[in-house]
């Protein structure tokens, strides 16, 4: 891997490709087919609105990543400049830390290059359904023993400043994620509700029942334990209804969250009612294209995959996204 100044506050996303070779990238366009997902997978999430078990990174790879996110729990003023968003305690319980963060690809290199990997990206074009762009990353951290949640909500309830709802977001554990300490739970069939209202999203894990309709409530109780080795992924609909219980385990929960939209995703922010939690966020003008250096194009299907994208399984965009609501 090509050395860095893991010190430096330097922009990277000044960076619109890989800038080492952590992520070995395909060659050609038949190299992509070894990272891509089964039809039966795409099936799942269509069905469920989530997929589960993809690697993304191996255990040395891994390793690199959590060496960096040492780093990002001291930064200085500086350095935390380049976040969107960054509380080392956001949890709402003053008993339990829940250490959250928006723009670490800007950071350190690790993080940088991983919204690049080959595996992710496939899978995320399958799940698209269309080339995509970066919408942003996070880290969520619990600690060992007194790890704070992250309450039931829906992804897009949070991003209705952009249009139209075409996100995705891949969850990837930088340890291994149980019941024990603190995994993500799934809805299945939730991505098919609508667009719910915000009921918080570092606190009371019941609030979002005051939501839910009676068939909701029933549907609510199944819900599935998303238990991962770490380097390994979920991916989830941005109206997968979807959270995390405490971690009183004596290991600790990390991961990183890669957000990605449409190629084409447009601003949305006219009458947003949460502008002053954007503030540091890159410009997203009303009905203009999300294209900047911050929002940068990470698959091209037809530049990369060529005569192969047409025998590559990928979700019915107008069923499971254009279609479930309208912004």
């Amino acid at each position: 891997m090509k050395k860095f100044n893991s010190k430096s506050s330097i922009d990277l996303a000044i960076h619109s490709s890989p800038m080492s070779s952590l992520f070995e990238q395909p060659k050609n366009a038949k190299e992509w087919e070894q990272y891509m997902l089964a039809e039966e997978q795409i099936a799942s999430f269509s069905n469920n609105g989530f997929v589960s078990g993809i690697k993304i990174m191996t255990d040395e790879q891994v390793d690199i990543l959590n060496e960096e996110l040492l780093r990002l729990h001291s930064l200085n003023t500086e350095e935390k400049g380049l976040f969107y968003h960054y509380e080392s305690n956001e949890s709402e319980d003053p008993e339990k830390v829940l250490f959250h963060a928006i723009g670490a690809w800007r950071v350190t290199p690790g993080f940088h290059d991983l919204i690049w990997s080959p595996a992710y990206r496939m899978a995320a074009y399958q799940l698209l359904g269309q080339s995509f762009r970066l919408f942003h990353d996070q880290l969520f951290c619990k600690p060992a023993k007194h790890g704070g949640v992250v309450a039931w909500h829906q992804d897009f309830s949070y991003w209705t400043f952009t249009k139209p709802m075409h996100h995705l977001t891949c969850w990837i554990g930088l340890d291994d994620a149980s019941k024990e300490n603190g995994c993500l739970y799934f809805i299945p069939g939730s991505h098919k509700w609508g667009l719910l209202p915000i009921t918080g999203l570092a606190g009371n894990m019941d609030a979002v029942k005051g939501v839910l309709n009676n068939e909701q409530l029933v549907i609510f109780e199944k819900k599935v334990a998303n238990e991962l080795s770490r380097g390994y992924a979920s991916f989830h609909h941005p109206l997968t209804m979807h959270g995390s219980y405490e971690n009183f385990s004596d290991r600790p929960r990390r991961a990183v969250v890669i957000n990605a939209m449409n190629h084409q995703t447009l601003g949305n922010t006219a009458g947003y009612y949460r502008m002053d939690a954007l503030q540091s966020f890159p410009d997203m003008l009303q009905d203009e294209l999300l294209d900047s250096q911050y929002f940068p194009l990470l698959f091209d299907g037809d530049k990369e995959l060529k005569d192969l994208e047409k025998n590559i399984p990928k979700v019915d965009v107008n069923e499971l996204y254009d279609n479930l609501i309208a912004i």
